[in-house]
């Protein structure tokens, strides 16, 4: 025999409250152009760009410069040579004769940098008002770091030469991935191209595997 309480209705109230769990939000990269001030491209004399790094930092220091100039970057990147048979990694110049400077948007700024010794100027249309770096930029160059990840390696695997001086190649991984440049040289023993990159109105040489590049 049932019970009347076994067809009475069912309230809201009766109804066990379900906590439903938020799924954990994704991993936000941090941009380097998203820091304050803008990113300028600096040029100066070939393999002077460490005494230049020196020189700003104590002109930063002696003029309390520190809230209009907040960054100097020296793009290097991880290499891997054949040095008496064995294979070490060292770290090269990405942009030789080119520094990164984050600062405020300031003539008085722009004047400060240009005049420090051994810098010959900014890349830009106008000396008096630089050309600021784009966000693809600027992260082409300083890779978004994502808090508790690891940046991802690459695998090698042994390619095939197929490149001659002057073909026309495009890039395919690494941080300069989707610029295009022509062969300048070619390294059979180490599997690398040497490739003339169009990088802020200038030709610059950068090093790259085989497995980097395709021929368009």
């Amino acid at each position: 025999m049932m019970s009347e309480t076994d067809d009475a209705p069912m309230h809201d109230d009766d109804v066990t409250d379900v906590t439903i769990l938020d799924e954990p939000e994704a991993p936000v990269a941090e941009s380097a152009f998203d820091r304050p001030g803008r990113w300028y491209i600096v040029h100066t004399f070939a393999g002077h760009e460490q005494k230049v790094i020196s020189a700003l930092n104590n002109i930063i220091k002696s003029r309390d410069l520190g809230e209009q100039i907040y960054e100097i970057y020296l793009p290097e990147e991880d290499v891997t040579e054949f040095k008496s048979g064995k294979k070490v990694t060292v770290s090269k110049r990405m942009f030789p004769s080119y520094l990164l400077v984050r600062c405020e948007p300031d003539p008085e700024i722009f004047y400060v940098i240009g005049s420090t010794p051994g810098v010959t100027g900014f890349v830009g249309a106008e000396k008096t008002r630089p050309t600021a770096l784009t966000r693809r930029e600027v992260d082409n160059i300083i890779r978004p770091h994502v808090e508790g990840a690891e940046a991802p390696v690459a695998k090698r695997r042994m390619p095939t030469h197929e490149f001659e001086v002057n073909d026309t190649v495009q890039i395919k991984s690494g941080p300069f991935a989707t610029f295009s440049g022509h062969v300048a040289e070619i390294n059979e023993d180490q599997l690398k191209v040497k490739v003339l990159v169009d990088i802020f109105g200038r030709e610059t040489p950068v090093e790259l595997d085989f497995t980097q590049v395709t021929k368009l």
